[in-house]
Order: structure tokens, then C-alpha cells, then sequence
């Protein structure tokens, strides 16, 4: 019985490695491998330009407050009302 355990975990290594070197070597194993590569460049190109966009984001809200802050500066302290002209008198007649 001892010599049998090492004589079956052999023979299932071996198969097992047989399996991996066929699906390796496989057309399917291949175009995964190329499609996860392909999707590893792509998440990549995102993430670059998910980047890009919250520095603009930055950017528009540094701008916005300082249009904010330039507006205030340059509002009129207070808007008089515009002053009401009389009506025009008719022709005497």
C-alpha cells in the first residue's frame, strides 16, 4: 500500500500538467489571454483619462470661484431705482 499513494499522486501530477500544457498551448487559451490583455490596456486608458477629467474638474472649480470672487468685487454697492418720468401734459386745446 505505501507504494501505491506515491504511484497515484504521480500519475495525477502527471495528468494534470498534461492538461495544462493542452489548454496552453489551445487556440482558446490564446484569444484569452490576448482579450485579457487587451481589457488590462483599455482599464489603463480609462484610468488615464478618469484622471484627466477630475484635474479639469479641479480646474473649473478654481475657476468658477474666481468668477465668483470677481463678480462681487465689481457689483454696484446699490441699484438705485430709475427715476419715474412725469406723464406728459395734453395740449390744451
Amino acid at each position: 500500500m505505501p507504494q501505491s499513494t506515491p504511484d497515484i499522486v504521480t500519475k495525477l501530477a502527471d495528468k494534470g500538467e498534461e492538461a495544462l500544457q493542452k489548454i496552453a498551448g489551445s487556440q482558446a487559451a490564446q484569444k484569452l489571454l490576448d482579450a485579457l490583455t487587451n481589457l488590462k490596456d483599455r482599464l489603463d486608458e480609462l484610468q488615464r483619462r478618469v484622471s484627466g477629467v477630475e484635474d479639469l474638474e479641479k480646474r473649473v472649480a478654481d475657476l468658477e470661484k474666481q468668477v465668483k470672487a470677481h463678480t462681487k468685487v465689481h457689483e454696484p454697492a446699490a441699484k438705485k431705482p430709475a427715476a419715474r418720468k412725469a406723464p406728459a401734459k395734453k395740449p390744451a386745446k
